[in-house]
């Protein structure tokens, strides 16, 4: 496993929308295993593909109950509305208050490509909304109402 530079806001990269993975293979398992690895390091909650330049539909949650691996992912159901105060390692020294649904009902696949289905809730909800967000090329600052500098 290798930590992974983190790219920062103003990088191209993190606003193009990313490529599904077709190929579940070593190098897709040495991803997962370094985003991991680098989300630890970088004490956050979560961290998507392109917040290390690539350019693939993945995704990494660290919550109370341990590390998520979301391949290809894709929100299919979402309910009521929660509003706080998030941050990105992307974006280091603001914060920002944004809207997220309070419950969502993810499909994803993991990295040997089996299919799964994933309710989260609260935190959790809000963390895999930010990480998609990103696979789509949108950051967490532009659906802010509000950003402060830390």
């Amino acid at each position: 496993m290798a930590i992974r530079n983190v790219v920062q806001v103003g990088d191209d990269v993190l606003r193009q929308k990313c490529f599904p993975v077709e190929t579940f293979d070593e190098s897709l398992c040495r991803l997962l295993d370094d985003m991991k690895e680098t989300v630890k390091k970088e004490e956050g909650a979560g961290l998507a593909a392109p917040q290390v330049g690539v350019l693939r539909r993945v995704a990494v949650v660290d919550v109370e109950d341990g590390y998520y691996e979301l391949v290809n992912p894709v929100i299919v159901a979402q309910k009521g509305e929660q509003t706080g105060w998030e941050g990105c390692l992307s974006v280091r020294g603001k914060s920002g208050v944004v809207s997220r649904p309070m419950k969502v009902k993810v499909a994803y696949q993991d990295r040997t490509g089996e299919k799964h289905l994933l309710q989260a809730k609260g935190f959790f909800a809000r963390a895999i909304c930010h990480e998609l967000d990103h696979l789509d090329g949108i950051l967490y600052i532009d659906k802010a109402t509000h950003i402060e500098k830390n």
